[in-house]
C-alpha cells in the first residue's frame, strides 16, 4: 500500500512509498476532494516505481503543485491552505505559433559568441548571477514605466524573479515579471552581443525624474544572457512586453551563431528563459545547488527571488541601511550570514561615504578567538565586494588588506572599475584609494575604541594584536605603518607589570632632552628588568618599553618612526652611548689601569674571531660583561633563520660583537688574577663569560653548545677547592 504521494510544481507525480497498484489514486476518497476541477488538466509521469498518473488536480482554477507529502487522511482544506501559499508562476504553457525566422547574431565574428560564452567567465555558475541581474533590470524598467505614467498592462502584478529546476528533463528556468520584450526588442538585444539595453536605459532615466535610482540598474556590457551559454545545448526565451496588446514571442538558439523567433502563444508578461543544460552541468536542474549560487551571488537583488516557489533571499543588504536605523539583533543576524559564523560581532564599523569616493561598508570584528588557520598568512579576506547589491567577489582582496583578514563584512562602491566579466577588478588609482579609505577608517575606529571602551580593546588586542603587527611588516608607507602603531600596546619600564602604554603615551612623557623612543625584548618582564642592557639605561632614567613577543622588535625595526621620533633598542643605545671612562681615574675596588689594560689585551687575544671588539666599560653595575652589536633585532633575526647555515667561521664576523667588561665586578677582577695564577682556568672562564653574554643578548643559536664548556669549567673550579 502507499502510505502518501508527492505532487511537484513541475507537474511530476512521485509516489514516496511502494505501490503496487496503479488505479490507487483513484480509490482513496481524500485524493479524489483534491481534484475539484479535472477538466484542465497537466499529464505527468511518476518516476518512481513507473507509475503512470494520468492528470493533476485543479484548485480553483489553478494546476495543483506541492513539494510536500500528502498524507492520504489529509484534509481539503488542509491541502487548499497548503496550495495558496505556493507562489511559483513558471508553468510549461508557452507554445510557438508563428512562423519561424532564422537570423544571425548581429556581430562581426562567430568568435565573438564562443569568447563570451566561453571564454569570458572564470566559473561556469556566474549565468545565474548574470540572468538574475538582466531580471532585476526588467523589474526595474518596468517600475520605471508605472512611474512615468505610461500605460501598461496588468501594472499591479507583483514584480518578482522565479527560477525553476527539474532535474529530470534537465532544465534550468528563470522568469521576471518584468517590463519584457517587443519582436523587434528581442532582434535588438538578444540578437546583438554586447548591445546593453540597460546602459541605453540608464542614460533615459538620469535625464528623468521619475524617483529611480541609476544604480538599481546592474547590467553594463550587454554580454551577461550569453553567460547560458556555458552550461546550455540551447536556450529557449519567451517575452511578452508590457505595453498593451503586445504579442508573445519565442527566441531560440543553439549558441552556434545563429537564432530563430517567432510568435507564441501562453506567454505572460514579463520574460522567461528556458536553459536546456548539457548533461555535465546538470547540477544547475538541481534545487540545492541553484539555491546556493544564488545566496552567495545575488542574495541581496532588490526584487524577490523565488526558488520553486519560495523565497530565498530573505536578508536585506544591510550595508546600504542608514546605520541609525539598523539594530544590533540586525547585525547579528546579517554576520552570522556572511561570515558563517555562529558567534556574535565583538565591534561593528558601518558607515557610508560620498566623497571622496561613493562607498557602503560593513565590517565586523568578531566576539571569538582566531583559530590557528586564521592566523596563517595566505589565509584569505572574510570581506565581500557587491555592486549594485550584486555580488562582485567573495573575498575581496583588493580592496581589504590581508592583514585585516579576520574581519567580515560587505563593502559596495558604485565606483569601482570592473572588467568585461564583473568577476574581476581593473587595478588603478580608484582601487587603491577605496582600499586606502576603507582601510584608514577601520584604524580610526579602533583608536576610538581604544579610547572609550578601553576594556573591550584591551581583550581585542589581546586576541588580535598579530594582526596588526603583520600589517606593520607588511604595509609600504610609513603614514600606514604609523596610523596602525597607534593601536600597538606595550608594558613599560615605569608602569606596573600587566600595564600597557601606547607610543602615544609614551611620547606624552619623553624628556626634554630625549629623542627616541627605547624598547628592549625580552622573553619576559623579570629577564627584561634584570637585563645588562636596562641597567645602562637607568642611569639616564628613561622610559622603556618592554616587547615579549618574538617578533615585536621585528615589527618596531620595521617601523623605524613614531611621530618624528626615531625607535632605538637599548641594546643599539648602549653600542652607541660615549662611554667616559677614565683609564688614570678608576672607581676605588676595580682594577688598576695597568690590569684593565692588559687583561683588555689578554681577552682580545683569546677571543680573536669571535669578538670584533673588547672594551671597558661603566655602565654596569651589577652584570660583569655585555655583549653589542649595532642591530639587535636584525642579527637576532639573522640568528634565528640563517645561523645554521652560514660556516663558524664567518658567523662573527657577520655580526661583529663587541664584549664590554665591567672593571668593578668581582668576576672581573677574579679572571684578571686567573689569567696569571692559572691560565687554563681562565681561559675556560673568559670563554663561558663571552658565551653567557650571546645567551643574554639572544645571538647563540644553540645553548646547548655552552654545556660541555660550563661543565670543564666547574670541574677544574672542583679542582683547586
Amino acid at each position: 500500500m502507499m502510505n502518501c504521494i508527492t505532487l511537484s510544481r513541475k507537474g511530476v507525480c512521485r509516489i514516496v512509498s511502494s505501490v503496487r497498484d496503479n488505479s490507487l489514486a483513484r480509490r482513496h476518497s481524500s485524493f479524489r476532494k483534491v481534484a475539484l476541477d479535472w477538466k484542465n488538466y497537466r499529464p505527468a509521469i511518476c518516476h518512481e516505481r513507473n507509475l503512470a498518473v494520468k492528470s493533476i488536480p485543479v484548485i480553483r482554477g489553478v494546476p495543483f503543485y506541492t513539494t510536500q507529502a500528502i498524507n492520504l487522511s489529509t484534509s481539503t482544506e488542509e491541502v487548499l491552505q497548503d496550495s495558496e501559499t505556493d507562489r511559483n508562476i513558471i508553468k510549461d504553457k508557452e507554445v510557438g505559433s508563428g512562423q519561424v525566422e532564422q537570423r544571425e547574431f548581429q556581430a562581426e565574428t562567430r568568435m565573438l559568441l564562443d569568447i563570451v560564452a566561453k571564454s569570458l567567465y572564470s566559473e561556469s555558475e556566474i549565468f545565474i548571477r548574470e540572468l538574475i541581474s538582466n531580471a532585476s533590470d526588467a523589474l526595474e524598467k518596468f517600475r520605471y514605466l508605472s512611474l512615468t505614467g505610461e500605460t501598461v498592462d496588468n501594472p499591479g502584478r507583483p514584480l518578482e524573479i522565479h527560477i525553476g529546476t527539474d532535474k529530470i528533463n534537465r532544465t534550468f528556468i528563470i522568469q521576471d515579471t518584468g517590463i519584457g520584450l517587443t519582436n523587434d526588442e528581442m532582434i535588438e538585444n538578444l540578437g546583438t552581443i554586447a548591445k546593453s539595453g540597460s546602459k541605453a536605459f540608464i542614460e533615459t532615466i538620469k535625464e528623468g525624474k521619475a524617483g529611480i535610482d541609476p544604480n538599481s540598474i546592474i547590467g553594463q556590457f550587454g554580454v551577461g544572457f550569453y553567460s547560458c551559454f556555458m552550461v546550455a545545448k540551447n536556450v529557449d526565451v519567451y517575452s511578452r512586453s508590457s505595453k498593451p496588446g503586445s504579442k508573445g514571442y519565442k527566441w531560440s538558439s543553439d549558441g552556434n551563431g545563429t537564432y530563430m523567433i517567432q510568435e507564441a502563444e501562453g506567454v505572460d508578461v514579463g520574460t522567461k528563459i528556458v536553459v536546456h543544460l548539457k548533461g555535465e552541468c546538470r547540477k544547475f536542474s538541481d534545487e540545492e545547488s541553484v539555491k546556493e549560487i544564488v545566496q552567495k551571488y545575488s542574495n541581496f537583488v532588490g526584487s524577490p527571488i523565488l526558488l520553486n516557489g519560495t523565497q530565498i533571499n530573505t536578508i536585506q543588504a544591510l550595508w546600504l541601511t542608514d546605520p541609525k536605523q539598523v539594530t544590533k539583533e540586525q547585525h547579528e543576524d546579517f554576520y552570522r550570514f556572511v561570515g558563517g559564523a555562529y558567534d556574535r560581532p565583538r565591534f561593528t564599523l558601518h558607515f557610508r561615504t560620498d566623497v571622496p569616493l561613493s562607498l557602503s561598508c560593513l565590517l565586523y570584528v568578531p566576539e571569538g578567538k582566531p583559530g590557528l588557520f586564521d592566523t596563517q598568512r595566505d589565509s584569505q579576506v572574510n570581506v565581500s565586494l557587491y555592486s549594485r547589491k550584486v555580488l562582485i567577489k567573495n573575498k575581496a582582496d583588493n580592496i581589504i588588506p590581508t592583514w585585516l583578514r579576520f574581519l567580515k563584512g560587505a563593502v559596495e562602491s558604485e565606483d569601482i572599475p570592473l572588467n568585461l566579466s564583473r568577476e574581476l577588478l581593473q587595478e588603478g588609482a580608484v582601487i587603491s584609494k577605496l582600499k586606502t579609505v576603507v582601510t584608514n577608517r577601520f584604524l580610526r575606529f579602533l583608536q576610538d575604541c581604544a579610547r572609550k571602551q578601553p576594556e573591550e580593546y584591551s581583550q581585542f588586542y589581546k586576541d588580535y594584536s598579530v594582526f596588526l603587527k603583520e600589517g606593520i611588516l607588511l604595509e609600504h608607507e610609513q603614514i600606514q605603518k604609523e596610523e596602525i602603531s597607534k593601536l600597538l600596546r606595550f608594558e613599560s619600564s615605569l608602569k606596573s607589570p600587566g600595564e600597557l602604554v601606547s607610543l602615544p603615551d609614551y611620547i606624552s612623557r619623553m624628556q626634554a632632552a630625549q629623542k627616541d623612543i627605547f624598547y628592549l625584548a625580552a622573553p619576559s618582564r623579570q629577564l627584561a628588568e634584570n637585563s645588562p642592557y636596562l641597567e645602562a639605561m637607568k642611569e639616564k632614567n628613561e622610559e622603556v618599553l618592554f616587547c615579549f613577543e618574538a617578533y615585536d622588535e621585528m615589527v618596531l625595526l620595521q617601523l623605524r618612526q613614531f611621530d618624528m621620533k626615531n625607535l632605538t633598542s637599548v641594546e643599539k643605545q648602549m653600542r652607541q652611548m660615549k662611554d667616559n671612562l677614565d683609564l688614570n681615574a678608576l672607581p676605588i675596588g676595580s682594577l688598576t689601569k695597568e690590569q684593565a689594560e692588559g687583561l683588555v689585551s689578554w681577552l682580545s687575544t683569546i677571543l680573536r674571531g669571535r669578538a670584533s671588539l673588547v672594551k671597558l666599560t661603566q655602565k654596569l653595575d651589577t652584570h660583569p660583561c655585555v655583549v653589542t652589536v649595532e642591530e639587535m633585532a636584525a642579527a637576532r633575526h639573522f640568528v634565528k633563520t640563517q645561523f645554521a647555515q652560514v660556516p663558524a667561521d664567518s658567523r662573527y664576523t657577520i655580526l661583529q660583537p663587541h664584549f664590554e667588561i665591567n672593571v668593578k665586578h668581582p668576576l672581573i677582577k677574579s679572571l684578571n688574577k686567573l689569567r696569571e695564577s692559572d691560565p687554563d682556568l681562565a681561559l675556560l672562564l673568559a670563554e663561558q663569560l663571552f658565551s653567557n653574554a650571546m645567551v643574554t643578548a639572544g645571538l647563540e643559536q644553540d645553548p646547548r653548545s655552552i654545556v660541555a664548556k660550563l661543565n670543564d669549567l666547574l670541574t677544574r673550579t672542583f679542582e683547586k677547592l
